[in-house]
């Protein structure tokens, strides 16, 4: 075995891979960059090496960067964790002339299964079942508008390099097949170094399923149950499921076969995923192959009680693989929510800053009492007081939860999320807390297209009851009421001028108006009465307590005329105010947005990749003006109407701020 392992990665997946060498007694070495000085995998591995700048180009794709550290620190073998060098081919070659193990597949099975071109030819000769598409490289716009229409809209463009929805772009018509080919280039080429670009069918209403598999070096190989994956915006996945609600033991079968079947015809070992798309009959194609640790692999762990690391270590220290495949067994079930640094409220736009409040929810491996037999787990590599970047990928954090069936882990997972605190940087824990309480997600009926489908325009958080409404408002007024009546024991001087808390008080929720009191044990609100069970205490992050009877967990922000409650994927702004502050608000002006209609602003920070218009150009609504990208994504920016562009203050190139004007309009 392995004395001591380098980690070519960083966050919580270099985090996740030092906790298992931890367990088996291998010392590890962490690298890392100007932005992740104080990164929290750096605290944890035994060593750290510095290997360049901020952009991961300059750093953790930087091969020679990675050579050195391994040098410096005696390291005989590499685990890449997933991204940056993972899939790399050159990568593992150089490690094998170092005489260092590469903890993965073998060089070959890299590159056939890498390139998805190759990968859907090799697929094909292994009876796997494959997308119809164009199998070749396509070497223009025009080029991929012509096989678009050959093929039939819609299509998906996808980079022949790519991984993690990177280089995805699905097309319906020549416009967005046009565009997505050159965003597609772009991403392709910041992300893997590689252009390339190829069509396939997009096959409608499909579920996204993967089958996990574990093969040595001696030709065994098992398959691992299989992932749904279908909750995904921008080919991104956000939430994770094992197993699937849909798949049934025969399908699983069948899948599991296939996935071995091409594994084995690239000579492979190691962790690797077979990726699916399966229609609602449950006909299912050959994505791809990814040769690597998945991000999603928790769930699969949990519900088969196999640690995917330990098992990538063993095989490549030339371990056997103890596992047969009747002794796979599906235990219980598990999903995994992705936390991300990006604002839902703002059409997820990415959002960088410090955590000043980073707060999860317990993570006992067994709980007792009401939540028996529920696990819940947080990978993560950051902590509070981190700095989340321009420079990677926005996920924070990767919730999970294990129950004995779904509708338990769905519930669990929901409970978690109202206790996890995030403050400083925009989140989506709301969005996933929405998803758990979604009808449609709760019996199953999944697609890709969910969250389009379901939130076409944007995230206004979930929707209230007119009764939820109402105990909010009853929660507002017993806080308030707790905090005036504090005041009045800060000092004798004060509570000369406050003996007496007022009785009654107004709440506000949106256009909803609620005449509060106190009564003994609870809160009257429009005279009839909301039990209310809380030790609650002013400057607490959480409101926790039991509003008749019911259990209620509220993350609490304070706002200059109440509060901000936010629970089960809703975030309600109450204002409370006096009867006399009340009769006053009536004369208050209504605030007005003071932005200029003539500016468009930067909404997020980022890098100007191109700018398609120039100055004195009449442009039409829905036209693309920019393209910015940020956290390795790129977001194409458009005219909301039509209109004149007076000045282009941008070019391509130039690094940007929040609000940062980039086009004038005459």
């Amino acid at each position: 075995m392995f004395r001591k392992i380098l980690i070519a990665n960083r966050g919580e997946i270099a985090c996740r891979i030092i906790r298992t060498a931890r367990a088996m007694n291998i010392q590890t070495v962490a690298v890392y960059s100007d932005a992740d000085l104080n990164a929290l995998h750096v605290q944890q591995a035994d060593e750290a090496v510095y290997i360049g700048p901020a952009p991961a180009a300059e750093s953790y794709l930087v091969m020679d960067n990675i050579l050195e550290a391994i040098r410096k620190t005696g390291a005989e073998a590499v685990h890449p964790g997933y991204g940056f060098l993972s899939e790399n081919k050159k990568f593992a070659e150089m490690l094998e002339k170092e005489s260092v193990v590469f903890i993965g597949p073998p060089a070959t099975a890299i590159e056939s299964m890498g390139d998805k071109i190759t990968s859907k030819k090799l697929a094909k000769q292994a009876g796997v079942s494959v997308i119809p598409g164009h199998i070749g490289l396509i070497e223009n716009a025009d080029e991929a508008v012509k096989i678009a229409n050959e093929i039939g809209y819609p299509v998906m463009l996808k980079a022949s390099a790519g991984g993690g929805g990177k280089g995805m772009r699905l097309a319906y018509n020549d416009v967005e097949a046009r565009e997505g080919f050159q965003s597609s280039k772009n991403e392709a080429a910041n992300s893997f170094g590689d252009d390339r670009i190829f069509i396939e069918k997009f096959i409608t209403q499909p579920r996204h399923i993967e089958i996990q598999l574990l093969g040595d070096q001696h030709g065994n190989m098992v398959y691992l149950a299989e992932r749904e994956c279908s909750i995904q915006r921008r080919n991104q996945k956000v939430i994770e499921e094992a197993p699937s609600p849909f798949i049934d033991e025969k399908t699983r079968q069948i899948m599991g076969e296939q996935a071995i079947a091409l594994a084995q015809a690239v000579h492979y070992h190691s962790a690797g995923t077979v990726e699916f798309v399966v229609d609602g009959d449950k006909n299912f194609y050959f994505l791809e192959m990814n040769t690597r640790l998945q991000v999603e692999h928790p769930v699969t762990e949990l519900i088969t009680g196999i640690d995917l690391v330990e098992q990538m270590i063993n095989i490549a220290a030339g371990g056997k693989l103890t596992l047969k495949q009747k002794d796979i067994k599906i235990s219980g079930w598990a999903i995994e929510s992705r936390i991300y640094a990006e604002d839902p409220y703002r059409g997820f736009l990415p959002s960088t800053g410090r955590l000043t409040y980073y707060r999860p929810p317990q993570t006992d491996k067994e709980t007792t009492g009401k939540q028996k037999d529920i696990i819940i787990r947080n990978d993560t590599g950051v902590y509070e007081g981190s700095d989340i970047s321009i420079y990677y990928d926005p996920m924070i954090a990767k919730l999970v939860t294990h129950a004995p069936n779904r509708d338990k882990a769905i519930a669990a997972m929901a409970d978690a999320l109202d206790h996890f605190r995030i403050d400083g940087v925009s989140h989506n824990i709301d969005f996933l807390a929405a998803i758990m309480g979604h009808k449609r997600f709760i019996k199953g009926n999944l697609t890709t297209g969910f969250i389009d489908e379901e939130y076409p325009q944007h995230f206004a958080g979930a929707p209230v009851s007119a009764a939820q409404i109402k105990a909010l408002a009853a929660i507002g007024f017993f806080m308030q009421y707790k905090l005036l009546t504090r005041a009045t024991h800060i000092s004798d001087k004060l509570a000369e001028r406050a003996k007496q808390v007022p009785n009654m008080l107004y709440v506000q929720i949106g256009d909803k108006l609620f005449e509060a009191s106190h009564i003994e044990g609870g809160v009257l609100i429009d005279k009839k009465p909301i039990m209310i069970e809380s030790d609650w205490q002013p400057g607490a992050l959480f409101f926790q307590g039991m509003v008749d009877g019911k259990p209620i967990t509220l993350a609490v922000e304070n706002a200059i005329q109440g509060f901000v409650l936010t629970g089960r994927g809703a975030r309600v702004p109450l204002i409370i105010r006096t009867k006399r502050a009340q009769e006053l608000s009536v004369f208050m002006p209504e605030k007005t947005d003071k932005t200029s209609e003539k500016v468009l602003r930067c909404p997020m920070p980022g890098v100007v990749v191109s700018v398609a218009v120039a100055e004195g150009e009449e442009v039409k609504s829905g036209q693309a003006l920019l393209v910015v990208e940020a956290m390795k994504m790129e977001n194409i920016l458009r005219a909301e109407k039509d209109a004149v562009i007076a000045k282009v203050p941008v070019c391509a190139g130039d690094k940007l701020a929040v609000d940062d004007v980039l086009i004038e309009f005459a």
